[in-house]
């Protein structure tokens, strides 16, 4: 099937005799960045050469970017993965090396890694191998390279910081992720430490109101643990909720914070 132009007055036609429709059909990759489908059953938003089974055309809406999607309340597909293509792959793309180095907290192993632009992961574990391997999956165009001993002085300032969050960290950041994520990586940076905020709280901070479940989804995606303070979230009912590296890191984490 050859690209063709999609034209605004498609949002009147339905769904079966919508040419993107036919493009999602036919998984046509010459729509590629064009649009993107959502599948209310499933709650997940797509590429169109997405290889999952198809959905019920009557469960498909179209969105022109992932952004409006997201705020829509969809997530992105765990197979096509929408979020980590465009302008995200382009500058993953970049990367040419990344440097990290393992070293230990009183919350286990925590791994730093570091590109030309600055802190691009801050990951919390129990296993060093699972660590690297996390690193890997995040950038799978990057080389990671050991930081060596001059990454001592990092990994020590880095794990200083976790112990004592208030502190801060005056280290260049490299935040990579969807528009939408980074407005909300950007609310999450904005509460103070020792106080916390709901996921429907930082949905209205940043004006989109409706838009909790994606919210959830940008804290997931999160690759710097404490500096981008995901931890800080937590349920309107004021509850622990998930958190990637477990909410007993996540707890203590709030404890920390509360006491000092």
């Amino acid at each position: 099937m050859n690209a063709m132009v999609i034209k605004s007055n498609l949002a009147t036609v339905p769904t079966e005799q919508d040419p993107r429709w036919q493009a999602v059909v036919a998984r046509d990759r010459a729509f590629e960045g064009k649009f993107y489908y959502s599948v209310k059953s499933t709650g997940v938003y797509c590429r169109p050469p997405c290889p999952a089974r198809l959905a019920k055309p009557e469960n498909v809406a179209f969105h022109a970017t992932r952004e409006d999607a997201e705020r829509a309340g969809f997530r992105p597909c765990r197979r096509c993965k929408p979020d980590q293509v465009g302008a995200s792959e382009q500058e993953a793309a970049q990367v040419a090396e990344i440097r990290f180095a393992v070293g230990e907290c009183s919350l286990g192993s925590i791994l730093v890694a570091r590109n030309e632009r600055g802190i691009c992961a801050i990951l919390l574990g129990d296993d060093r191998d699972a660590l690297a391997r996390d690193l890997q999956d995040r950038f799978p165009r990057a080389r990671p390279i050991g930081g060596g001993t001059d990454f001592e002085d990092l990994i020590a300032k880095v794990a200083g910081f976790v112990e004592a969050p208030a502190l801060g960290l005056d280290l260049a950041l490299d935040l990579r992720g969807t528009a939408f994520q980074q407005r909300v990586w950007q609310a999450l940076r904005e509460i103070p430490a020792g106080e916390t905020a709901s996921y429907a709280d930082i949905a209205g901070r940043i004006g989109l109101p409706k838009s909790v479940r994606a919210v959830a989804q940008a804290c997931a995606a999160n690759a710097i643990a404490v500096a981008i303070p995901c931890h800080r979230v937590v349920r309107s009912d004021g509850a622990l909720s998930g958190y990637r590296w477990g909410v007993e890191r996540k707890g203590a984490l709030l404890a920390r914070e509360a006491a000092a």
